[in-house]
């Protein structure tokens, strides 16, 4: 057996530089050591996400492209499977069908709804002739699909059977400049005949895949600096923001995926299979099954059932997955849960095999040859779980916590990265490395198209000159999006000299290895990925009559909020006498029942201001003591300091957090 010997990960391109003229400063500038020479230049059959399509369609006709499984009285069948000529025949009938409505270059054109082989055909045909793809993201919250239309200006939505009913709703008053909705199976005929009445046109998908098949017109290749996708994503409050992408942009990122693969003996192949079941109008599903089709290999779409995941993958066995933390803290669990059930002296002889293939990786083992005799006594077990063939696990969208990546590292019998990035810069901003137990508990370093540095914040007490480095996390490169669709103004509030401002604040080693420790702006993720707006959040739910201030807490390894409420002490005492309880304010905050009824009233307060359903509070804790300067925890303005409420509470919002996780999952 043979260690792997340290190597070099990146490159400081710049050094850094002190504050100065009210400037700022900025730590050292990082870049990927593939890139040491300058950013490779993009091949020909990859300056745009048509040209990736177009070139694997012709090498690979005949290799399984998109799979589904087909529902039969509500249960899932076998998967079935499109060939890459097959989708490529179908992608040209719908680009053919599309320029025959009269949508012209440069439109915008949406998809609504989960995943599945339809979704890629429409995405496809945007690509091939020149219209620009809008994902209509429905978890964005309440109002969001009709604002998207509207604001992006959408002529035709390709849409999933059980969503046409809320595009045809009287809430989504953007419908009516729509030209038509393609289906993508079948409409009934109650919905074609609402459609109709606002001039609207409803095709069936095999219908619409005839118009282009009559009407046929050669695609319309985009430009490199041509707009490929707008893709929304959550702001701070309000509406959600529209992010450019080029087609450029995306052949970047395969092309430099492709030179990071290169570095490894495991090489990505045809033979690979992909699960996919985050959204497509996610970011990071979107850019890894780009990949796979460049690779020619297979992506499999989930029945659409999260709940019954574990039956999509023993049944398609893919070889490749992603998810967001909470996927992996499931799977961790169910672990657990399975060890826990086993004999004593096999949970000791499962641990002891543990800690042996640990130290081993940790002396620089691969994973496949730190401990054979341990993935063949224990932990073959737990890749039977993920379907026997995974190769590789993908984690992305907020922070996985160390104990859960480590676990995984040595017991799913596969390479298990974690990467950072946004949707303004295409997922992948950064990655780790396989097999490399030194970037375990970071997010890893730059791409290969990406440069990093860190910008101090003063109001934080971040320093990226200081020891450790801290600062800002600013980006730039050929992976960075445009801008922000009709919203120059906050364009260039985050783009400064070239440099995407992200808001998450970063702590980066002198190897310019890179970890996420805080968030610049009052907005953080959950663990499924999804931002949470808090300060918006507090003033839905200071509303409460019975609430005098509250102060809302989540983070990245949860999947929901907790809080600490500061009831109004004289409603307090009038709900106590009504319900027949005596005693002092500080005694009637400490009951039970007061806390329930709290609770009930903000869960009426989310459902009554359309909150989405992790943005609802889901324990608290009550202080009869405001939220005072004496304890730091205000500023002489009332501003609430959070860094300070959190080290104050931190003891029981943890407890709180923990236990919610317990009681829910």
């Amino acid at each position: 057996m043979e260690g792997i010997k340290k190597k070099a990960f990146t490159i400081q391109v710049e050094d850094g530089k002190p504050g100065k003229d009210g400037r700022p400063a900025v730590g050292p500038v990082y870049g990927n050591i593939l890139a040491k020479d300058g950013y490779p230049p993009l091949d020909p059959d990859m300056r745009t996400s048509w040209d990736v399509f177009r070139t694997a369609a012709c090498k690979y006709p005949n290799n399984q492209m998109l799979g589904w499984r087909p529902l039969k009285d509500g249960v899932p069948g076998p998967f079935l499977w499109k060939s890459y000529m097959e989708v490529y025949e179908e992608v040209l009938q719908t680009g053919s069908a599309l320029q025959h409505l009269g949508v012209q270059q440069g439109s915008t054109v949406g998809i609504y709804g989960a995943n599945c082989p339809q979704w890629v055909v429409a995405m496809q045909a945007c690509n091939g002739y020149n219209l620009v793809c809008v994902p209509l993201y429905d978890t964005l919250g309440a109002g969001a699909v009709d604002y998207i239309i509207g604001h992006a200006e959408i002529d035709v939505v390709f849409i999933q059977d059980k969503k046409i009913k809320e595009i045809l709703s009287p809430n989504c008053k953007s419908a009516k400049r729509l030209k038509a909705l393609v289906a993508f199976t079948s409409a009934n005929n109650e919905q074609i005949k609402d459609a109709e009445r606002i001039g609207m046109k409803v095709y069936s998908w095999n219908d619409f895949l005839k118009v282009g098949k009559d009407k046929q017109a050669q695609p319309c290749p985009p430009r490199p600096n041509d707009t490929c996708t707008i893709m929304y994503t959550s702001g701070t409050s309000g509406q959600p923001k529209g992010v450019m992408l080029s087609h450029e942009s995306h052949g970047s990122f395969v092309k430099g995926v492709d030179l990071f693969m290169d570095q490894f003996d495991d090489k990505m192949s045809t033979e690979d299979v992909f699960l996919s079941f985050l959204p497509l109008a996610h970011i990071m599903d979107r850019m890894i099954e780009e990949y796979f089709f460049h690779k020619g290999a297979s992506v499999g779409y989930y029945h659409g059932d999260l709940n019954a995941l574990g039956d999509d993958i023993m049944e398609l066995k893919p070889t490749v997955l992603a998810g967001v933390p909470r996927v992996y803290e499931k799977i961790y669990e169910g672990i657990l849960k399975a060890l826990a059930d086993l004999k004593p002296i096999r949970r000791v002889m499962f641990h002891a095999l543990y800690n042996r293939k640990l130290a081993s990786m940790k002396a620089g083992y691969t994973h496949k040859t730190a401990s054979p005799v341990s993935d063949m006594l224990a932990f073959r077990k737990v890749k039977a779980r993920l379907g026997s063939r995974i190769r590789l696990l993908i984690s992305g969208g907020a922070p996985l916590s160390t104990e859960i990546e480590e676990f995984l590292r040595v017991t799913s019998c596969a390479h298990f990265v974690q990467g950072y990035g946004l949707t303004e810069t295409l997922g992948a901003t950064t990655s780790c490395y396989p097999d490399d137990m030194s970037l375990v508990g970071t997010v890893g370093v730059a791409g290969t198209y990406t440069e990093l540095c860190l910008e101090e914040v003063p109001e934080m007490g971040y320093d990226p000159l200081g020891v450790p480095s801290q600062g800002e996390i600013l980006i730039r490169g050929n992976n960075v999006f445009t801008g922000y669709y009709k919203n120059s103004e906050l364009t260039n509030e985050v783009m400064v000299d070239g440099w995407f401002h992200t808001g998450d604040i970063g702590e980066m080693t002198t190897d310019g290895i890179l970890k996420v420790i805080d968030r610049k702006k009052n907005i953080f993720k959950l663990s499924h990925g999804e931002y949470v707006a808090v300060e918006y959040l507090e003033k839905v739910y200071a509303f409460l009559q019975i609430i005098e201030d509250i102060w809302v807490y989540g983070d990245s390894y949860r999947s929901m909020l907790v809080a600490v409420v500061n009831p109004h002490e004289e409603n307090t005492m009038k709900w106590a006498e009504s319900s027949g309880y005596k005693g002092s304010f500080d005694e009637i905050c400490k009951l039970e029942r007061f806390e329930e009824y709290i609770l009930k009233h903000l869960a009426t307060a989310a459902l009554k201001n359309q909150l989405r359903g992790f943005e609802h509070v889901k324990g608290l804790v009550l202080d009869p003591v405001p939220f005072d300067i004496q304890r730091n925890l205000v500023t002489a303005t009332m501003k609430k300091r959070r860094n300070s409420m959190l080290k104050y509470y931190q003891v029981i919002t943890f407890e709180l957090l923990k236990c919610n996780i317990c009681c829910c999952f």
